[in-house]
């Protein structure tokens, strides 16, 4: 297993309810193929850097992880097709 950093921003839209429920949601879906959560840092609103989808502001989530990297793809996938969820980055430490 490999380290990541896995960066995604939840539009700013999301309920607090729903955005938690997201957070939880990638966490389990990393326990679930095996690898560890190792830190979720929630950095919170802030204001994106250019316009995405004509959104100025999303909520930014930190995920430190352990997971194969085999997964990385489908945790990519999963990610792209969620509700909510505008951006994502997983950067190999």
């Amino acid at each position: 297993m490999n380290k990541y950093e896995l960066l995604y921003i939840i539009s700013k839209d999301v309920a607090e309810e729903q955005r938690e429920a997201l957070i939880k949601k990638f966490a389990s879906y990393v326990e679930g193929k095996g690898g560890v959560v190792e830190g979720i840092d929630k950095w919170g609103m802030r204001k994106l850097a250019y316009p995405i989808n004509f959104k100025n502001e999303g909520f930014y989530v930190l995920m430190n992880m352990q997971i194969n990297p085999n997964e990385i793809d489908a945790m990519a996938k999963l990610m792209n097709i969620t509700e909510g969820v505008i951006r994502q980055m997983f950067v190999k430490k």
